[in-house]
């Protein structure tokens, strides 16, 4: 940054109406187009970012608020932005989390392409079983594409590509961040959605880029293709956007405080 003396941004008559922050041109108009872009650098006219205003962060006790541009999917209180098997979500919902009940997998509603997820979840105390019988779970993007794994993985060996956080059956996580059974976990994933040619050709891979309780354990990892297991897939075309699944694995994991935002680069170049 370069330290540059304040100069009139204009003429403004005496008593004119105030300017709104976000009308103010600032910039410059004598400096290079930069390359692949239509903007000079510094450019005046180059929009702003809109203003979000950030949540806050979870406790122990208490989940946070999401930002004001987010879509909330579950807040405590139902399962109204979710379906499950037969058209209904029927996982229990109580004191402000929901909780896997063997009624199947649920699903969101909305569909979403590129987006920003946030999700707490709880493995179950007492505990039972171990390895991927242990607080097993999964977050899928398009319905049953490409899953980061749910799992209680504090002190539960088990394949490094199956533990918590892992793309499965793709990539382990860097770290295992685990907390210990019955504490409120978090998972901060950015999913950048694959791209399709007209003839079903693949344009661009899946990424995700996964926090696990602010631990980053993907950073813009490629994704081979489906999450499968002991298997492995190509990508097949699909539709530019699919829903969200939470699974039921037979474990009673809770979630709460989910929200996600869409990503929508309002400048192509």
């Amino acid at each position: 940054m370069h330290r540059h003396l304040l100069m009139p941004l204009a003429l403004v008559p005496f008593l004119s109406p105030p300017i709104a922050a976000q009308d103010v041109k600032i910039g410059y108009t004598d400096t290079p187009v930069i390359a692949g872009q239509k903007w000079r650098v510094h450019d005046p006219e180059r929009p702003r970012p809109t203003i979000v205003a950030p949540g806050t962060s979870s406790t122990p006790q208490q989940p946070g608020s999401p930002p004001s541009d987010a879509i909330v999917l579950f807040d405590g209180k139902n399962l109204d932005n979710w379906t499950g098997r037969g058209g209904k979500a029927e996982w229990k919902v109580e004191d402000g989390f929901m909780e896997v009940n063997g009624t199947g997998d649920i699903r969101t509603k909305k569909t979403f392409g590129d987006c920003q997820l946030h999700i707490e979840f709880r493995t179950p105390v007492p505990v039972v079983g171990d390895s991927q019988g242990r607080g097993n779970s999964g977050v899928f993007f398009f319905d049953d594409q490409y899953e980061v794994q749910v799992l209680d993985s504090f002190e539960n060996p088990t394949y490094a590509d199956g533990q918590a956080g892992a793309l499965y059956g793709q990539r382990p996580p860097l770290v295992n961040a685990s907390r210990k059974p019955g504490e409120w976990q978090s998972f901060d994933i950015i999913f950048t959605a694959p791209r399709f040619a007209d003839d079903g050709e693949l344009i661009s891979a899946a990424f995700a880029t996964v926090l696990h309780n602010g631990v980053l354990l993907h950073n813009h990892r490629r994704l081979l293709g489906p999450t499968l297991h002991r298997a492995v897939s190509d990508y097949k075309p699909h539709p530019p956007k699919g829903s969200i699944k939470l699974q039921d694995h037979s474990n009673p994991v809770r979630f709460r405080n989910i929200w996600v935002r869409e990503l929508v680069d309002t400048e192509s170049k």
